[in-house]
């Protein structure tokens, strides 16, 4: 065979905040690998493996989402003596539960979250 007929393959290189856009498209509400990695011209291996790679962790990086929320009225005091303190609790996917003391600062608070969001 003639070298000079040979194709070399190139391999093409994505940036990583691309990646990760992409990953995050193919794990929207009723989205599929395959058109979403025809969507960016990429091979729908690719983006499995991109997945793999980078998770769901992705979606962290995509714009806030609304979570729901319950409001429950305080729970009285069992014996009487003590006093219901400021307190908010945060039930977290993946089994985490926040409990925030009302003096904590709204940075610290977030900091948690988004620590927590990551993992």
């Amino acid at each position: 065979m003639d070298t000079s007929l040979r194709v070399k393959r190139r391999h093409r290189s994505w940036p990583e905040m691309l990646k990760r856009e992409i990953v995050s498209a193919s794990f929207a509400p009723g989205a599929s690998v395959s058109i979403v990695a025809r969507q960016y011209n990429v091979n729908s291996n690719q983006v499995f493996a991109w997945r793999k790679r980078f998770g769901e962790t992705s979606l962290a990086t995509s714009s806030p989402q609304f979570v729901p929320v319950m409001v429950t009225p305080d729970e009285p005091a069992r014996d009487g003596a003590g006093v219901a303190s400021d307190v908010i609790e945060i039930d977290l996917p993946h089994g985490y539960r926040v409990r925030v003391p009302g003096g904590v600062k709204a940075a610290t608070l977030r900091l948690v979250l988004d620590t927590l969001e990551r993992r």
